[in-house]
């Protein structure tokens, strides 16, 4: 791990980034998905969706063989037996989970408040008796969430950010996404912008176009399914950043900003990273 910060410190010194800050999230989505479609032309739009994938072609075509027998399928299967289990009043998570997954983030009026589906999946828990997940990073609640996704597969991210609210969260979510932290000095952008496609020792970076729409993802180096704010704290704690809490206001804003910048790609949850 020590050889990894000194590397990234080493490619993070020419800077943050080439992209300008706009305050109509409608010009910077234009903006950010331009910049890849220029610096990966012959890159798909679609295949942003598949992550690190899109860019190495030597790992995608390793990844291709093993999503013949993907090794999620036991944490899927987890999921569909939670979400068509009743509770013990008969209902399931179909009777409440009735909004399109590639719509999460949204700012819910009534309650004056972001919502991820991890939130959404909890107080369907609670409205009918059940206890919820306290495991907000690993276990059933990212199984639930896979399955949920997983029968959406392909529908296209659309966000509503027409409450002005929204966009207050969408434009703090952005602040986080390129402002520099932790000891290493680093952003989200520094990794996912200005060196996307770069290799750190064995491995490749992952461009930031089209992150979110994948998870909850399997990672080979876990050995299970994980929710996208696990995957934020493990970025923070690699710039040896103070990580914060999984659905904290922080981690909600970011998702925000990073899931309306997939805005047009397809969910292709569950997915697998190593």
């Amino acid at each position: 791990m020590r050889k990894l910060l000194i590397l990234l410190t080493v490619m993070g010194v020419a800077g943050s980034t080439t992209l300008t800050a706009q305050a109509d999230p409608q010009s910077d989505l234009k903006e950010f998905q331009g910049y890849f479609k220029k610096k990966f032309p012959d890159v798909p739009f679609d295949d942003y969706s598949n992550g690190v994938y899109a860019l190495d072609k030597n790992a995608r075509a390793d990844w291709e063989t093993l999503m013949d027998f993907p090794p999620y399928d036991l944490e899927l299967e987890n999921g569909k037996t939670l979400w068509n289990t009743p509770f013990t009043n008969g209902k399931t998570y179909a009777s409440c989970l009735t909004r399109q997954p590639q719509t999460y983030p949204y700012w819910d009026n009534a309650k004056d408040e972001l919502r991820t589906l991890e939130m959404d999946i909890n107080d369907c828990l609670k409205k009918n008796g059940e206890p919820v997940y306290k495991n907000l990073k690993k276990g059933d609640l990212p199984d639930v969430e896979a399955y949920f996704r997983f029968m959406h597969r392909g529908q296209r991210v659309k966000l509503d950010l027409s409450n002005p609210k929204a966009v207050a969260a969408y434009e703090k979510g952005k602040q986080f996404f390129w402002a520099r932290r932790g000891q290493l000095n680093f952003a989200c952008s520094t990794c996912h912008v200005d060196n996307a496609g770069k290799f750190i020792r064995g491995d490749s970076l992952s461009a930031a176009l089209g992150h979110g729409t994948g998870f909850p993802v399997y990672r080979g180096a876990d050995g299970e399914l994980s929710t996208l704010h696990n995957r934020y704290a493990g970025c923070n704690k690699q710039v040896r950043a103070a990580p914060y809490k999984p659905q904290s206001d922080e981690y909600k804003d970011l998702e925000l900003y990073e899931t309306y910048m997939a805005t047009g790609l397809p969910l292709t949850a569950p997915s697998y990273r190593r």
